[in-house]
């Protein structure tokens, strides 16, 4: 680089942070300070702070969008004022749940702060096990896809359709395989920036060791070596359950160990990174471009569980299990959210704005018609299949099956004994195995699988499925007590 490109572009990252400087407010201005000196203490010293990389996972939401500007708001900071600054890998885990809105908010937010071109920063995404450069534009591979797809099956009628279950626990469990990935890759990094509070990642500790049966550990700390193995371990465990001993799941390629000698060390940042959503709001709207997902009811982190999805899945659950009507599940989802949106203090005209989209049955139509699209993209299943996992009809034998046909295809009836036989392996016409995978979306192989199996039983803990379920350190679930007949539904509304 020639010393004129150099100082053009010099003058262009401070031109960059003096607009970031100007939406911070003088407690956001101290806190840099403070994240600053927390910076140069870990680097060893500002005469080390060159030599000095940390990481930071990008998940395409209002929080870590905050978080990585705060990040670059220090390493801009730094360089105005000494000879070198510390290096910035960011790096995104691609899963359902990261839609093409949110890619381009992550795009956005990365012209913004003016990244793309700097070799101090580090962009990354993590898609199938594989590292590879930041793309906004690169759709999520066909492999991770169809990996998504038939494990959100496969859990989805082990447990009739349970929330956590069917949406989340895959992709909780492939964190730790991101973390490690992202984080040792080419030469490795020295620290991890974390904006989640001691509690949360207590509660993320006594899940993994509660799931892994290993409640001796839980009066110490685990070392990020440690716990990325108890995760591994955890997520080869899991397939196990839902496929046996023929792993679906990919290893991926070796996970190259790097140059540098120890785990990455933990920054964190909660105690810096301000948590008023109005006081941000320009920040992330007017500089960093960001606009909120429609799927993501204004609440969500881009989480694996997508809000709009468990919502429709409720008003299907109505519609076809239970005899009700679509918006009455959709009504009880709303009473969730709204709940935990308050919960969570958001302010009061974003939570106005997420129920008003439900606000007339015109409006569910619409919203009802924008999940079956999302659902179809991010997983290739269709409302009848998303319906059929709902009754787990082919779990116990088959016991749910007749039931099934009549709520939802009464005209198969007559077909139900040569059904039976086709899941347990007995020859019957191709006609017979082509509407069994239209329905459900799944191969010979697995519906045979399925009718040996049992239905998760969630009050016992002989299923890893269920000590994941039990153990879940998500703190954003909500009883409600329907009035008619007492029932408790229990949801779990995914965020951060």
């Amino acid at each position: 680089m020639s010393s004129i490109h150099e100082q053009a572009m010099n003058y262009v990252y401070q031109q960059v942070l003096q607009r970031l400087m100007s939406y911070f407010t003088r407690a956001e201005r101290i806190a840099l300070q403070l994240l600053i000196q927390r910076l140069i203490v870990a680097a060893g010293g500002i005469e080390r702070i060159g030599e000095f990389k940390v990481m930071v996972a990008h998940g395409g939401g209002k929080d870590s969008s905050y978080t990585l500007a705060f990040l670059r708001a220090a390493q801009l900071s730094i360089a105005g004022r000494s000879p070198a600054t510390f290096s910035l890998r960011v790096a995104t885990l691609r899963h359902p749940g990261v839609t093409a809105r949110v890619m381009h908010n992550i795009h956005r937010s990365y012209s913004a702060l003016f990244v793309y071109d700097d070799p101090r920063v580090e962009l990354l995404m993590v898609d199938n096990k594989h590292v590879r450069p930041f793309n906004h534009r690169l759709p999520m591979s066909e492999l991770n896809r169809d990996l998504n797809r038939r494990n959100l099956l496969m859990s989805g009628h082990l447990t009739a359709g349970d929330g956590r279950a069917t949406f989340c626990n895959g992709c909780y469990l492939s964190m730790a395989d991101f973390y490690e990935r992202s984080s040792a890759w080419d030469k490795g990094v020295d620290a991890l920036v974390s904006g989640d509070s001691p509690r949360e990642q207590k509660q993320y500790m006594t899940w993994l060791l509660r799931a892994t049966e290993k409640p001796e550990r839980a009066g110490r700390a685990l070392e990020f070596d440690e716990a990325v193995k108890a995760c591994h371990d955890l997520s080869q465990d899991y397939s196990r359950e839902l496929y046996g001993e023929a792993l679906v799941e990919p290893e991926g390629p070796a996970i190259s160990r790097s140059s540098r000698t120890s785990a990455p060390m933990l920054v964190s940042v909660y105690d810096l990174v301000g948590r008023d959503l109005e006081e941000r709001w320009p920040l992330l709207t007017e500089f960093l471009g960001f606009q909120f997902d429609d799927l993501a009811f204004h609440f969500s982190e881009s989480d694996c569980a997508n809000p709009l999805l468990m919502a429709h899945m409720r008003g299907l659950q109505a519609q076809y299990v239970r005899g009700l009507s679509y918006e009455a599940g959709i009504g009880e989802y709303l009473q969730l959210a709204e709940t935990l949106m308050r919960r969570k203090r958001m302010p009061a005209r974003l939570v106005e704005h997420a129920m008003a989209a439900y606000d007339s049955s015109e409006k569910v139509l619409d919203r009802r018609a924008l999940a079956s699209a999302y659902a179809q993209e991010a997983f290739g299943l269709s409302e009848a299949q998303l319906t059929c996992l709902l009754f787990a009809p082919f779990v116990n034998r088959g016991n749910g099956l007749e039931p099934f046909l009549r709520s939802c295809h009464p005209g198969m009836l007559v077909a139900l004994p040569d059904l039976h036989k086709a899941l347990a392996g007995q020859v019957v016409p191709e006609q017979i195995w082509q509407w069994l995978n239209e329905v459900s979306g799944l191969t010979p192989a697995l519906l045979g699988d399925l009718y040996t199996k049992a239905q998760v039983d969630f009050s016992g803990v002989n299923s890893l499925i269920a000590r994941v379920r039990a153990s879940d350190p998500d703190k954003h679930r909500i009883d409600i007590v329907n009035p008619d007949n007492g029932e408790v539904f229990k949801e779990v509304l995914s965020g951060r």
